[in-house]
């Protein structure tokens, strides 16, 4: 008997802009990204001026395997936004989240940044106790933020640790994992 497969994360690439999609409408159904949304965010994403990364998490298996989350962030001098984070209804609580946050992190460090910046739903408690077991703050809301629906934004800010990084994710090896958050959206 072999227990859960561990989903891999690896580099978004164009070919998961279509299984990104079905998540991303399952998960965001008032506010879905569009097709051209991730082939823009995804075209920053490499070469020499890349200021972004974007990674999804795949369930090895037949063929191509599942995406079961993504995850995206940009930086623009020293300040780094979280776009989004995204994990399938059937892996929520399996630490998936913090993984992809992690991994986020790492880029922000990589990046050079001094900063991460998000925007959580002021309804979504869990995204919001994940972000501060990763060490984020409070520091603003942004009214009605969250269209349609009107929901409020929290404004969640992170700095580097002691050692110059972020930290990554040695505060929550075991705590419940939101059900998906989206972060700073740049294209409405």
């Amino acid at each position: 008997m072999t227990g859960p497969v561990t989903p891999v994360l690896r580099e978004m690439r164009w070919w998961d802009i279509d299984p990104v999609l079905e998540l991303e409408r399952d998960l965001f159904p008032e506010d879905a990204w569009s097709r051209g949304m991730f082939w823009s965010e995804l075209a920053h994403a490499r070469g020499p001026g890349a200021n972004r990364r974007y990674v999804v998490a795949q369930v090895p298996g037949e063929g191509a395997g599942r995406i079961v989350g993504y995850a995206g962030l940009v930086a623009s001098g020293e300040q780094a936004d979280v776009q989004t984070i995204a994990v399938a209804r059937d892996h929520w609580g399996t630490g998936l989240g913090g993984r992809l946050l992690t991994e986020l992190l790492a880029a922000a460090t990589a990046f050079e940044c001094a900063e991460v910046l998000l925007e959580c739903r002021v309804d979504n408690v869990r995204a919001q106790r994940l972000y501060e077991r990763f060490g984020f703050e409070p520091v603003g809301v942004r009214r009605g933020y969250y269209q349609p629906g009107n929901v409020d934004a929290l404004v969640m800010r992170l700095t580097p640790a002691a050692g110059g990084g972020f930290a990554t994710g040695a505060q929550c090896p075991t705590a419940a994992e939101p059900r998906s958050v989206r972060g700073t959206e740049i294209h409405d």
